[in-house]
């Protein structure tokens, strides 16, 4: 953990803060966010969750629910208004969508978070995903779940593709990340006789994970399932 990973949580957990869900004030806070947020999220449960159309090479995918309301909010808290505080009681819901990806039976699972850019993770006080995935792995652990995270590819900088259509978006993607050549004999070591998730925040088209699975499948490593905390409802841009 980094020194500003450090100051950004005691910051979120010291001083006064608004409610991360609904970002009221002056409210009594239970791990960032009102009891009635808090209550909203964990009334959500993770689901199927599959964009249309979906690209080719998109593995199954399991979220907990719709980008929107308190689960929006916290996500957007969280990555886009430092409150890096929460990355503790995300990663907890996300080891739920990653048990229910896995079929709810304790097995071993290798988790890979989708990388952040170096600009990204600058701005965010280090990976988010990255911390996420960190926080997901220790409630699996204390479930019996053998847990094993890796880090086999990089962030290249790439254009905002929100004006691009799926086939647009899908080739953006693909030029996006590139593979640690040096990483790969131990990840797919790691991976045989695990299930292997890829875990991101938000899926919207999907081209993120599918260029993500293509490559770990191009150098031997094939994706089972993917984990995501929330599903957007979009449809295509033509």
């Amino acid at each position: 953990m980094s020194v500003g990973e450090v100051w950004a949580g005691l910051t979120d957990l010291l001083l006064p803060a608004e409610c991360a869900g609904c970002r009221e004030r002056g409210v009594p806070l239970r791990q960032g966010a009102c009891d009635a947020c808090v209550t909203e999220l964990e009334a959500l449960r993770p689901r199927a969750a599959r964009p249309t159309p979906a690209p080719a090479g998109l593995p199954g995918c399991v979220a907990l629910g719709e980008y929107d309301g308190a689960l929006r909010e916290v996500l957007l808290a969280y990555k886009e208004r430092g409150r890096h505080g929460l990355a503790r009681p995300l990663g907890t819901l996300l080891a739920d969508v990653v048990a229910a990806a896995a079929g709810g039976v304790p097995r071993g699972v290798l988790l890979v978070p989708v990388p952040a850019t170096a600009k990204a993770a600058r701005a965010r006080h280090g990976d988010h995903l990255w911390r996420l995935a960190r926080h997901a792995a220790g409630p699996l652990r204390r479930a019996g779940w053998p847990v094993a995270l890796a880090r086999p590819l990089r962030a290249l900088p790439r254009a905002d593709s929100a004006t691009l259509d799926s086939a647009g978006r899908a080739a953006a993607a693909a030029a996006s990340f590139r593979v640690r050549a040096t990483r790969m004999a131990g990840l797919r070591r790691v991976a045989a006789g695990r299930l292997v998730i890829v875990l991101d925040d938000i899926v919207t088209t999907g081209a993120t994970l599918a260029a993500v699975s293509d490559l770990l499948r191009d150098v031997g490593v094939r994706v089972d399932r993917a984990a995501l905390l929330a599903a957007t409802r979009r449809r295509d841009v033509r």
